[in-house]
């Protein structure tokens, strides 16, 4: 039975052919001379008719002429009478055959799609029950790297060094697991990478079997979940069945997510498909042997919406986080990407790494073959330092969008307001310092300033948030004081303000009336199986902290307008550059804003 699907194409082909065959077996006889019913007649009249046999059922006469010859003559059924009375006043050896039905006939039309029905019907039940071919809907999808070690070692991942050192005991038990029995030592069953898209979990997971020399079995989480009842734990059951077979090995579970989540947040409550699913992952981690030397690895963007059970000790016993790298980190990063690529001498990866905070592993891979890209291009060589900037820019702000054509007020008005956010920017000493302003658009804005922070930053003083929200005030009130009115161009930036000054009083407790409480709510949501943020209760409280909102924005305001009223010469002086030249770089940005008030 196993076979069958494999040929299967030739087995219809076959069936047809027989089908075909036997059809023209049943519809075959000797060759007749068919004759019209004019010339039978004719031939009754001269006693040229020896024998005539009238088929009742087909309404026709086959028989012998004198000479010898089978004849065949089909007859309207009305006139069957008529024509029998003919025959027998001519004195021709008349017959009646009435045709009955053969058994192979009867087989053929009437018994033999019933059972091929039912044969279908019973074979696919068997297999179901049997776990032959059909129930492939139970079998893992699982991706399998072989036993010889992988293209992907340790030595390909950076800016994870603290991954790669918890993840290297991992490696060192799957390559030697008598040496940990020997002191007693327990092996994780279960080891979890949690972070942003794009840190690199699954390349550390993949790191690690290539290091190991084990099988590596991947398979995603939305993997196991069918519209068949079932299917989900079958494949639970099948996937660890084949990890074990191949022991030792990793088992890499991607987006674990899509069937981990809190159970009982589902439609369909405790029967819910995704939650035996769950349930038997469950079963199976705890049904782990501590022989069996397969290791359970999973990687997933959202550890909050994990269940509870999946992630006590004894599942998944570690947890790694796998963060956006540090500075040192997207260095080491750009120079793995770049390993193979021809650089120009003028190209500086720790410059780009201080310009990208933030950027993930899979940013700064980006944005080295977009530079890539780019050179191609132009038909050069090499990658240039331009090619690096420009490629940048494009993950971070989108494409320039050139073709987008303003008319000259509208470019005085987005050169002013970008003019005034690095204005602002520039002259506050808790901003972070502008990098690089341009009014060419990008993505859907008109113009863009970009500051970045000296070194990377993980907590933020009330100065730097209050010297954010001024930044963000900058190019409305530039336009307030040159063009006595703001435009539509400041959505963004309110939007941006608003929600860092509602951050500022709610969740930091930077607000002397309010004191340091947090006012911004966390409850659970079981239908969304996420925990949502809800403002505060009391009408009282809430009226505070629009009014707390309201004065850091108003604060923020001031601060911008007297910063640009106090420099209109350098206001203007930048607004005129950014017109004519489009984009200021940051040293052309100081030796234009050199003179501090």
């Amino acid at each position: 039975m196993r076979k069958v699907p494999r040929s299967r194409w030739a087995i219809f082909a076959l069936a047809i052919l027989i089908a075909t065959l036997l059809f023209i077996a049943l519809n075959s006889g000797e060759d007749r001379e068919t004759l019209r019913l004019d010339q039978f007649l004719s031939a009754i009249d001269d006693g040229d008719i020896r024998t005539a046999v009238l088929m009742n059922k087909a309404s026709a006469v086959e028989g012998e002429t004198i000479a010898g010859r089978r004849y065949r003559v089909e007859f309207p059924a009305e006139y069957a009478d008529e024509l029998t009375e003919r025959l027998l006043a001519a004195d021709v050896g008349t017959s009646s055959d009435t045709q009955a039905t053969s058994l192979l006939e009867v087989f053929l039309t009437d018994l033999l799609p019933t059972l091929i029905v039912v044969g279908v019907f019973l074979w696919f039940m068997l297999q179901m029950q049997g776990g032959g071919r059909a129930n492939r809907f139970g079998k893992a999808r699982a991706r399998k790297r072989g036993r010889d070690r992988g293209d992907v070692t340790f030595e390909d991942v950076a800016g994870a060094d603290e991954a790669v050192a918890e993840l290297q005991e991992i490696k060192d038990f799957l390559s030697d697991p008598d040496r940990f029995r020997r002191l007693g030592a327990k092996i994780p069953k279960g080891v979890l990478l949690y972070g942003p898209p794009g840190t690199g979990k699954t390349l550390l997971a993949r790191a690690v079997a290539g290091e190991a020399g084990v099988p590596f079995l991947t398979i995603s989480g939305s993997d196991f979940v069918e519209m068949f009842v079932g299917v989900g734990a079958a494949r639970v059951r099948d996937l660890f069945k084949q990890a074990k077979d191949e022991a030792p090995a990793i088992v890499f579970v991607d987006e674990i997510d899509a069937v981990g989540r809190h159970r009982g947040t589902g439609v369909g409550g405790g029967h819910d498909e995704r939650e035996q699913t769950l349930n038997q992952l469950l079963v199976e981690l705890d049904g782990f042997d501590e022989r069996d030397d397969v290791i359970l690895m999973a990687a997933t963007n959202r550890p909050d919406i994990l269940d509870a059970a999946l992630l006590r000790p004894g599942r998944f016993d570690r947890h790694i986080a796998v963060d956006a790298p540090d500075r040192t980190g997207r260095q080491a990063i750009l120079e793995v990407h770049s390993r193979n690529k021809p650089l120009e001498s003028t190209v500086s990866l720790s410059v780009l790494a201080r310009r990208t905070p933030g950027f993930t592993g899979a940013d700064l891979a980006n944005i080295v073959n977009e530079a890539a890209l780019l050179a191609g291009r132009q038909h050069r060589e090499s990658i240039t330092m331009g090619d690096m900037s420009e490629a940048v820019d494009r993950v971070m702000a989108g494409p320039e969008r050139r073709s987008r054509v303003m008319s000259e007020h509208e470019k005085s008005v987005t050169a002013h307001h970008e003019a005034g956010h690095a204005l602002v920017g520039h002259l506050l000493p808790a901003a972070d310092p502008v990098h690089k302003v341009s009014i060419v658009a990008r993505g859907r804005a008109l113009g863009w300033t970009l500051s970045l922070p000296t070194e990377d930053r993980y907590t933020h003083t009330a100065d730097e948030l209050r010297a954010r929200l001024a930044v963000y005030m900058g190019g409305l009130s530039a336009e307030e004081l040159v063009f006595g009115q703001q435009s539509t161009g400041a959505a963004d930036d309110i939007d941006g303000a608003t929600k860092l000054a509602r951050a500022m009083v709610t969740e930091f407790g930077m607000s002397d009336r309010l004191g340091p409480q947090r006012l911004s709510v966390t409850e659970a949501d079981p239908m969304a199986g996420r925990e949502r943020r809800t403002g505060p209760q009391s009408t009282e409280v809430a009226s505070i902290v629009d009014s707390e909102v309201k004065r850091l924005l108003d604060e923020a305001h001031e601060t911008a307008r007297a910063l640009i009223e106090g420099n209109r010469e350098s206001l203007e002086r930048l607004a005129a550059r950014l017109i004519d030249v489009e984009t200021i770089d940051e040293d052309e940005l100081g030796e234009i804003l050199r003179h501090k008030p």
